[in-house]
């Protein structure tokens, strides 16, 4: 089996402008009629970035039926909840739900030794399964390097030792202390995130090089500055679409690196409308691994460029050996 993982971050989007429906998992279902979209993208990919866990603590029948929905082999990154790498967010709303005091919030928001157990049983399930991959602490623009910061994310690292932990730093202080924070990060064998996005007068600058053996993970969030800081909704950020040759940068990188590490996880965020699912296919292919499932007409005719990359729902047989040809890539 490869040691390159590719996927996409997160797999359920059922609603807005945005939402896959229709174009890569089928239209609406009608009531009573259910489609299990989780198993229909592992037979697509091998892997997953669980993003909802950010927003709640992981649950471990939730997860357990994760596990049982997938087939042997397919692992689950999953994104810390957010109380572990966004207390301001956290903290805004305990003050919108609580009426308390000030201090008495920020000490509500400070994460504790039995937030990390009820992290830890939440995804227990997965780990049993030998389904869990690395664990993602995906922290904010304001996180920067500092004496606190540094001290905070140290701890962190010890608390989850024993799992894989990838740490996304996006503020240029942690870069400017280059060797300080590859020295803190590589203490505990974590990946420092190598991150693709629209860039701000702080942003990180990285190498995309690995720094750890263990593993290496790389986020593609897309490009999309016209809305990335201002926006009507949420899901507009994502709205972009990588073409082949902004990929190649990825792929050569991804191609170099899965020759230095054990592991390689490689994930597109740009989800609107689906994108990520082309833009990891894409990558997929042109990576040379095997580009798996069957795809809706509906999906190629809005990514033309997968055309010869995938397998299409109901083609005739000699039509799918000539799209399947190895020397087409998208």
């Amino acid at each position: 089996m490869s040691n390159i993982r590719v996927g996409t971050s997160g797999w359920h989007y059922p609603t807005g402008r945005g939402t896959w429906d229709g174009i890569f998992y089928p239209p609406k279902r009608g009531r009573g009629k259910t489609f299990d979209e989780l198993a229909y993208y592992a037979e697509h990919f091998d892997t997953v970035e669980v993003n909802s866990t950010f927003y709640g603590q992981p649950r471990a029948d939730v997860s357990r039926a994760w596990a049982r929905r997938t087939p042997a082999g397919f692992e689950f990154s999953v994104k810390l909840y957010q109380k572990f790498t966004h207390p301001k967010m956290f903290e805004d709303r305990l003050r919108q739900s609580l009426h308390s005091d000030a201090e008495s919030i920020k000490e509500l928001a400070r994460p504790n030794a039995a937030d990390l157990d009820e992290f830890r049983r939440g995804i227990d399930p997965l780990a049993d399964a030998g389904k869990l991959g690395a664990l993602l602490a995906q922290f904010p623009p304001s996180f920067k390097n500092g004496e606190t910061e540094r001290a905070y994310l140290g701890g962190l690292l010890r608390a989850l030792g024993g799992y894989s932990l990838a740490v996304e730093l996006r503020h240029r202080s942690w870069s400017d202390a280059f060797g300080d924070t590859l020295d803190l990060l590589n203490a505990f064998q974590s990946a420092w995130v190598q991150i693709d996005e629209p860039k701000f007068r702080f942003s990180i600058r990285q190498n995309f090089l690995p720094n750890v053996r263990g593993f290496y993970y790389m986020r593609l969030h897309g490009r999309n500055i016209a809305n990335w800081w201002k926006h009507d909704r949420a899901e507009d950020r994502y709205d972009y679409l990588y073409s082949s040759d902004e990929l190649r940068e990825f792929t050569d990188v991804a191609g170099a690196a899965k020759t230095l590490v054990k592991k390689l996880y490689l994930y597109t965020n740009n989800h609107f409308s689906s994108k990520s699912v082309a833009n990891a296919a894409m990558i997929k292919h042109q990576l040379g691994e095997p580009v798996d499932g069957v795809y809706p007409e509906e999906f190629i005719n809005r990514y033309p460029a997968l055309a010869g990359a995938v397998q299409i729902q109901d083609a005739p047989q000699g039509l799918l050996k000539q799209l399947l040809k190895p020397t087409d890539r998208p």
